[in-house]
């Protein structure tokens, strides 16, 4: 197993990048092409699962692979013809003031990337090249920078002067507005259940905008916000399942796709028993397995509960 050391200090992920970048730049990796598996990665440079998927994400954002169902990460057809410029280094505290703006930023970057299990404070100190106390006169832990992280994520996406006609376009926009910023910031929906909701302004912004639609129908106050929390309830109870499965892949260096596959066995095992008949007819009947797609089931969940609720609220 190969040991990744390195006199200057670069971090393990990025050698993998760079390897893998270069592999594509020179022709070696076609368009199409599928790169090292996260568990292939792991065992080539003797890292964890979870710097290997760090390293295949950080090729995701640049633009030069991509992820394909039933296939895995493949070279982008679209990926540039050389490598974008590296990032200039950190600015020393002399050269940039440190503030609290920059410091949740950061710590939001961190997270999109590699997860809310990722995050330290000197993890964010490291990545603004400040000394590792630094951030700590600004906010006083990890809890309290969460928090000002979900905020500042809340506050990603707003909502137009002039709401939509009708009580269920404003609800449409408002779901549709709150899914995108979980799908942008999966680590969200894993913060606050419905009974400790977060209680921070740019949330409280978005449940502002439901209430409002739902308001003025003659609703009983109660009924109003169950119809709101129900709403809500499914837009996180899905959004909770991207961050999931980030997690289980860095875990298992596995996509879900490959992860189904190795479970094809058992998956037979339950048809082949006679015991589950409809479920095993309704499997039977895909051509090629079944793609959960959480963007189709949102909004299909969406469209159902709307349709359910139109009663209530219209009458």
């Amino acid at each position: 197993m190969t040991q990744l050391t390195d006199p200057s200090g670069q971090p393990p992920y990025l050698r993998i990048v760079a390897g893998i970048r270069r592999r594509i730049m020179d022709g070696e990796l076609s368009p199409g092409d599928r790169v090292p598996s996260t568990r292939q990665i792991a065992k080539e440079w003797g890292v964890a699962l979870a710097t290997a998927t760090k390293a295949l994400t950080t090729l995701r954002l640049e633009g030069l692979v991509e992820a394909r169902p039933r296939t895995g990460t493949v070279v982008a057809e679209t990926a540039p013809a050389r490598p974008p410029r590296r990032p200039s280094p950190p600015a020393s505290p002399s050269e940039q003031e440190l503030t609290l703006e920059r410091i949740v930023r950061t710590a939001i970057d961190i997270a999109d990337a590699e997860g809310l299990s990722a995050l330290s404070m000197r993890g964010v100190a490291a990545r603004l090249g400040v000394a590792a106390m630094s951030p700590y006169r600004y906010v006083p832990s990890k809890d309290d920078l969460v928090l000002l992280m979900a905020d500042a994520a809340f506050g990603d996406e707003t909502y137009p002067a002039d709401a939509p006609q009708g009580w269920r376009s404003r609800i449409e926009l408002g779901a549709r507005t709150l899914w995108a910023v979980y799908r942008r910031h999966p680590w969200l929906a894993q913060l606050g259940s419905l009974t400790r909701p977060l209680l921070v302004p740019n949330l409280m912004v978005h449940g502002e905008w439901m209430l409002s639609a739902l308001d003025g129908h003659g609703l009983d106050p109660t009924t109003l916000f169950d119809i709101h929390v129900l709403i809500y309830s499914h837009i996180q109870g899905l959004a909770v399942h991207l961050e999931w499965e980030a997690h289980a892949e860095a875990a298992t260096g596995q996509s879900e796709d490959q992860w189904m596959d190795s479970r094809a066995d058992v998956l037979r095992e339950l048809v082949d028993s006679g015991r589950f008949p409809t479920f095993a007819k309704v499997v039977g009947a895909f051509d090629d397995g079944y793609d959960l797609r959480l963007d189709a089931l949102f909004e299909s969940g969406l469209k159902a509960l709307l349709d359910g609720l139109a009663p209530i609220v219209e009458s």
